[in-house]
């Protein structure tokens, strides 16, 4: 009795799950109901709730513990029966709760199998981005594919096609039974109106792109049946027929062509399919497309043709083919590249032997006069560089810049070709257009094998380029210590000099390599010798702030007191580039704090314009005078109170610089701070005692120069400091006639606020107003017009105004540039079309440069573009011509490497001659070289 009745509440409680009744299906579980129980067939609540799609009994069945992988008597679990039945919400949730996608029932059913077959493309979709393994198949060996594409599921073709096995790429379903040749589903997929023939990859490609590559002629058939464009234009203009030349696909080229493909069709950049074949090297397509009327002499927007492709993949026989159908063997790219130069940059000797032996021109020569034995060389070639001049090439064949092969070689260290070269009587001492050999170019390259080999062979050590450098100067340049000994060992000239006069010790010195210095000194180089501007290796250190050289160069007993022709000292030099530790330890090795140029400035006088405050300081501890006159009398303190230095004109001060110190002309240094409006300085001078009423010796106050240059700020600091506003110069001009003459409209204001006289005349009787009106001041005459009395006689208007102005700084200034032919002092007739005593020019402070410039240089050896020294030291002549990185500038044009295929992005590759890749592929198009289109 209890077993019938324990059976009859099993059967209750699986029909309560199966009806979806949650209220029962809670009052069985609790009493004693197994939630496990099952019917004879093996079927529980889970499974009947999940067949039923009861969502809500699931997950409270699921809350409770129910075995999810409890399976009936034919191995079915619940997430088997919720994936026949559709149930996409059941389907999460179970596996949501841990169900075995990939458990098979008998006969090997998965859940992916039953979803397909029954058409549930959203819970096939959701298994397959679970994991689930679509390769599973039944014992009777059928996938989910096979029972979709069965059944006619299109939808769940289109799925599992989408996800293929590997589940690694996301292409259309039509492409991937294009892929795989799988005609069946694709002739499902194209019952589908979705699934054009045109649908396209992210990189234009069609499904019959796809077959192309893959070879599959059995879809393309289909898809050309079904009137797929056989000449549809991907990405970059690449067609079906490109692809499956490009990879060799024979049947596939004779499909296409036997249906119409255009056979001389080019990408964006140019290349047939013939050019895709002969650069991969598929001779029976080669031979295929030409007997079908391919065009042999096709070219790629750069000039490429079939027979350079050929040549850059050393495809002997393409090669061949191409020539028994005449194509030329010296046609040329746009930048003049035949194939031969082509053959010679990848180091492919079979090609490169046919070429010449079908007599191809060997000294061809490129857009910049390389032939393809530069090339070779530069590629380090040593096979092609032997074939090249078995067959006549020339060894002393020059580009336009003049180099040679050995050149290259040298340059690029290619020590086995440098060798071969002067085994073949190749001269290491023939010059570029710039005068360089061979060690010079090995020296700039820092190859020291290779100086060591041309040292022995023959080369000239001293060998002068166009600016007289030698392999020394270039290798002190770079400091390269074992190269300047090689040199050295050699019998390098330790002094030869530039056609500017540098020594190599001039040039380590302006680097910086002390090691190099040392042993230039230990060869005895001199350490006085002087560029054409007089300039030792120690003035070159200390413009540079090279304080190991210096200290080196004072060791060895170098003039810390030499003078360049101008009369800079190395201490003048370090001052104005502000260089503090070399300045100190020329302090220390007895620089002498003093010393004037040619214009009587000292150190201190630049340190005070430049505001250099640390050397200012230790230049004074050195005992420097701080009231220095220069040889028109200006002193530091006037250059720091022109430029408005504050720090430096209070250290000034403290150590006792005259505040009122006149100039020749007379200017203080509070005219120079009224001339350029420093208020502060101004400040600070009047409380050292600074007179605000000295007279130049025309008879100029502070307040004439203030007000002759609109500094009004400074008008009316002086005016508050009691200057006279109505002081009068030698000419009788007031501040008022000044401000009047140069129509300064707020100091003509300031000024007769300040009790300015508007009626005093000057000593030719002219008042402010009659001044104002002369010029055209319309706004000064409007001011002053109500307030003068005195009349005055108009001028004429044949007569001209002369404008007067106060004293400038008319200093000059040195400069320590290396340029011959600049004067040594400004000349001192008008300038501009006025006497300069009427300019207002501001204060330059070196003799031998015009004073238009605020920012006064003090270029040394004129550094960089100007000195013919430095354009060559400054900037590798080589470094442009030819390098391991860029061979454009030289070769304009480049052979490919041996690599890819140049699709897609062919004009970029082939455009120039880099010397990395040459190589190419169908990179924006999705089939590179190496891989296939779906993975790459």
């Amino acid at each position: 009795m209890m077993g019938r009745k324990q059976s009859d509440g099993n059967a209750g409680f699986l029909r309560a799950a199966r009806d979806g009744n949650l209220e029962e299906v809670l009052e069985y579980l609790k009493g004693s109901t197994d939630i496990n129980t099952s019917n004879p067939n093996g079927l529980n609540a889970l499974h009947l709730a999940s067949k039923e799609g009861h969502l809500n009994i699931v997950t409270e069945l699921l809350n409770r513990k129910a075995n999810v992988e409890a399976a009936t008597k034919k191995g079915n679990t619940a997430l088997h029966i919720a994936s026949l039945a559709g149930h996409e919400d059941i389907v999460k949730k179970l596996v949501e709760s841990g169900a075995q996608v990939n458990l098979q029932a008998q006969a090997g059913f998965t859940p992916l199998y039953m979803a397909s077959q029954e058409g549930h493309s959203e819970v096939v979709k959701f298994l397959l981005a679970s994991g689930a393994n679509q390769g599973l198949s039944t014992e009777d060996g059928f996938t989910p594919l096979a029972v979709a594409l069965q059944q006619g599921h299109d939808k769940v073709v289109s799925v599992l096609l989408e996800h293929d096995a590997k589940g690694k790429v996301r292409l259309p379903a039509l492409h991937i039974a294009a892929k795989k040749d799988d005609v069946k589903s694709a002739a499902l997929l194209l019952q589908n109106e979705q699934n054009s023939l045109e649908l396209q990859t992210k990189s234009g490609f069609t499904p019959l792109h796809i077959a192309a590559h893959y070879g599959n002629t059995n879809v393309a058939t289909l898809l050309i049946q079904r009137n797929a464009d056989v000449n549809f234009r991907a990405k970059n203009n690449i067609t079906p027929l490109h692809v499956c030349s490009r990879w060799g696909k024979l049947n596939m080229v004779n499909l296409l062509l036997d249906n119409n493909a255009t056979i001389d069709e080019k990408t964006r950049d140019g290349l047939t399919p013939l050019h895709c074949a002969s650069r991969s090297g598929h001779e029976s397509v080669v031979d295929t497309l030409l007997e079908r009327g391919a065009p042999h002499s096709a070219k790629t927007k750069n000039g490429l043709t079939p027979l350079h492709m050929s040549a850059q993949g050393d495809h002997e026989d393409c090669a061949r083919l191409l020539l028994y159908h005449k194509a030329s063997l010296n046609e040329v790219t746009v930048d003049y590249l035949t194939p031969l130069h082509v053959a010679a940059h990848c180091g492919n000797v079979k090609t490169a032997k046919l070429l010449l032996d079908r007599k191809c021109e060997p000294n061809a020569r490129a857009l910049n006069g390389f032939t393809p034995l530069h090339i070779a060389c530069k590629k380090n070639r040593i096979k092609v560089v032997e074939l090249l001049l078995k067959y006549g090439a020339s060894i002393e064949s020059k580009t336009e810049s003049g180099l040679t092969p050995l050149h290259v070689a040298s340059f690029m260290g290619h020590m086995n070709i440098v060798i071969y070269l002067i085994q073949h009587n190749a001269n290491p001492n023939t010059a570029t257009v710039r005068g360089e050999t061979s060690l010079h170019l090995a020296a700039r390259a820092n190859q020291s094998d290779i100086i060591r080999i041309l040292l022995r062979n023959g080369a000239t050590v001293d060998a002068r380029a166009r600016e007289q450098q030698t392999p020394l100067h270039i290798a002190a340049r770079l400091g390269n210590v074992d190269n300047v000994v090689l040199l050295l060992q050699h019998g390098a000239a330790v002094d030869a000099a530039t056609k500017d006069k540098y020594t190599p010790l001039h040039i380590a010195a302006k680097e910086g390599h002390d090691e190099v210095a040392q042993i230039l000194l230990e060869h005895e180089a001199q350490h006085d010798m002087t560029t054409k501007k007089g300039f030792t290796p120690l003035h070159i250190a200390a413009k540079y702030g090279n304080i190991k050289v210096a200290r080196l160069l004072l060791q060895k007993d170098a003039n810390p007191n030499a003078q360049g022709k101008n009369g800079l000292t190395p201490l003048h030099v370090a001052t104005h580039y502000n260089h503090a530790n070399v300045a100190q330890l020329l302090l220390e090795n007895k620089a002498d704090p003093h010393a004037t140029a040619k214009n009587g400035y000292t150190p201190l006088h630049i340190a005070a314009k430049k505001n250099q405050m640390d050397i200012a300081t230790m230049l004074l501890e050195y005992g420097a005078k701080p009231n220095a006159e220069s040889k028109n009398g200006f002193t530091p303190l006037h250059l720091a109170s022109q430029e408005g230095h504050t720090d430096i004109v209070g250290l000034l001060l403290e150590k006792d610089a005259n505040v009122n110190s006149q100039a020749q002309n007379g200017l203080t240094p509070m005219h120079l701070a009224a001339q350029e409006d420093r208020v502060p300085v101004a400040e600070i001078l009047s409380k050292h005692g600074s007179e605000t009423d000295t007279h130049t010796k025309a008879g100029y106050t502070p307040l004439h120069t203030a007000c002759h240059f609109g500094q009004v700020n400074m008008v009316r600091f002086l005016l508050e400091h009691q200057a006279s506003v109505n002081a009068t110069t030698k000419v009788g001009y007031t501040p008022l006639h000044q401000a009047a003459q140069q129509g300064h409209v707020q100091v003509v204001n300031t000024l007769l606020k300040n009790q300015a006289s508007p009626n005093a005349v000057t000593n030719n009787g002219q008042t402010p107003l009659a001044i104002a009106q002369k010029l055209g001041y319309i706004s000064v005459v409007e001011i002053l017009k109500p307030v003068t009395e005195v009349q005055v006689i108009t001028p004429s208007s044949e007569d001209k105004y002369k404008v007067v102005s106060p004293e400038t700084m008319q200093e000059t200034f040195i400069s320590d540039s290396e340029d011959e032919g600049v004067d040594d002092f400004l000349p001192q007739s008008p300038i501009f079309g006025k006497p300069i005593s009427e300019q207002h020019v501001y204060l330059p402070y070196y003799e031998g440069q015009k004073m238009h410039n605020r920012e006064d240089s003090i270029s040394l050896e004129r550094g960089g573009s100007a000195s013919p020294l430095d354009t060559s030291f400054d900037k590798d002549y080589m470094d442009a011509q030819i390098t391991s990185q860029s061979f454009h500038a030289v070769y304009s044009a480049a052979p490919p490497s041996a690599g890819r295929l140049p699709v897609g992005t062919e004009a970029n590759r082939f455009s120039s001659y880099s010397g990395s890749s040459f190589s190419t592929s169908f990179d924006p198009d999705n089939v590179p070289v190496d891989k296939s289109p779906v993975y790459s």
